[in-house]
C-alpha cells in the first residue's frame, strides 16, 4: 500500500492551500510567456518602469513573477499538513492585505513602487487577501460534537 498523499487524503483546508499554490505557480510561469504577458519586451527586473502586463491587465516584472513562483511553491509544500495549509492561507492572506495597503499608499510612478503595482493589482491583492484569509479561517474552524 502506498503512503503517498493524494487529494482524496487532504482536508478541504489543505486542498484550498494546494489549489491556491498551484494557481500562484501558474501565474508566475505565465508572467514569463510572451503573448500572455503583453509588452513582454518592456519586462523589467523590478520597479514601476516595467510596462509588461499579465493578461494585458496586471503590471508585472521579473521580481513580481519570481515572488508568485515562490509563493506557489510555499503553498504546495505547506498544503502537505493541516497546520501548514492554515498558516499559508491566513499568513499569505495577511501579506496580500498588507500589499494592498502598500499599493494604496504609494503613488504608481513612485520609486517606492518596486513590485510594480497598478490599480488592477491593488484590487486583486484585496480579493486575494480577503479570500485566502477567509478560506484559512472558515476551513479550519472546528465543529463541536453534540452528544
Amino acid at each position: 500500500m502506498s503512503t503517498s498523499r493524494t487529494t482524496a487524503n487532504r482536508t478541504p483546508l489543505q486542498l484550498a492551500a494546494l489549489v491556491t499554490g498551484v494557481v500562484f505557480l501558474l501565474v508566475g510561469v505565465l508572467g514569463f510567456v510572451p503573448g500572455v504577458t503583453t509588452n513582454y519586451d518592456d519586462l523589467q527586473f523590478a520597479g514601476h518602469h516595467s510596462d509588461a502586463m499579465l493578461l494585458g491587465v496586471f503590471q508585472v516584472s521579473i521580481l513580481h513573477n519570481i515572488v508568485h513562483l515562490l509563493f506557489g511553491i510555499a503553498g504546495v509544500l505547506m498544503a502537505r499538513t493541516w497546520s501548514g495549509a492554515r498558516a499559508f492561507l491566513i499568513g499569505g492572506g495577511v501579506i496580500y492585505l498588507v500589499l494592498w495597503l502598500y499599493g494604496l499608499l504609494i503613488t504608481h510612478d513612485s520609486p517606492a513602487n518596486f513590485v510594480p503595482l497598478n490599480t488592477a493589482d491593488n484590487w486583486l491583492h484585496l480579493i486575494l487577501g480577503l479570500g485566502m484569509t477567509g478560506l484559512g479561517v472558515l476551513l479550519s474552524r472546528r465543529t463541536a460534537v453534540i452528544r
